[in-house]
């Protein structure tokens, strides 16, 4: 009996130490090795590339900057809801998504925008950092009217801007919100 106790205490302290902390180090070893910038949270001096960030001060859209996609919290402030992430769960039938959707076509519309419907519905995590390239395509004309730029620097803007699908057939191109915000920033401080 006092056998067995012993061979039990001595796995449950091998099991401990190997699987909650030599395991634990490893793998983060290996993600600080192979993937630092997305182990350290993807930070950049304006924020995670990785999460959705607002770009509207408070107001819906705003022409100065291209948006992302909407937050699922509260569809109209893009990307722009703190604290809490995940899907609306509202069904094609819903009233209340059908409601949104109409105010977010309404929002795009005023700052003369055709929206594309990845722009006025939100993704599975409501926090999503990514837009398509038509999704920044169709907001050209809107930031290139507030920010006074020419639209031929904009679209080349977002050509440099744009990532092909991952390993070349994963997903679908898309441009990284903040990495094209901060470029757009260089870009218009470049002009003044």
């Amino acid at each position: 009996m006092l056998t067995h106790l012993r061979r039990s205490a001595i796995s449950i302290v091998v099991f401990t130490v190997f699987f909650g902390f030599v395991y634990a180090l490893a793998g983060t070893g290996v993600a600080q090795l192979f993937f630092p910038h997305q182990a350290n949270g993807s930070i950049t001096a304006h924020g995670s590339t990785l999460i959705g960030q607002p770009w509207n001060n408070g107001k819906s859209i705003n022409p100065m900057w291209f948006n992302g996609r909407p937050d699922a919290d509260n569809p109209l402030v893009l990307n722009g809801t703190s604290g809490s992430s995940g899907s609306s769960n509202l069904g094609p039938r819903s009233k209340v998504l059908v409601s949104d959707v109409q105010a977010m076509i309404a929002e795009w519309q005023k700052v003369g925008v055709n929206p594309t419907p990845d722009l006025v519905t939100t993704s599975g995590s409501g926090l999503d950092p990514d837009i398509s390239p038509l999704d920044a395509q169709v907001q050209i004309p809107m930031v290139a009217k507030a920010r006074h730029l020419s639209q031929a620097e904009l679209r080349t803007l977002v050509s440099e801007h744009t990532n092909s699908a991952q390993l070349g057939f994963l997903g679908s191109s898309y441009i990284n919100v903040l990495e094209l915000n901060v470029a757009l920033a260089a870009l218009a401080a470049s002009h003044h």
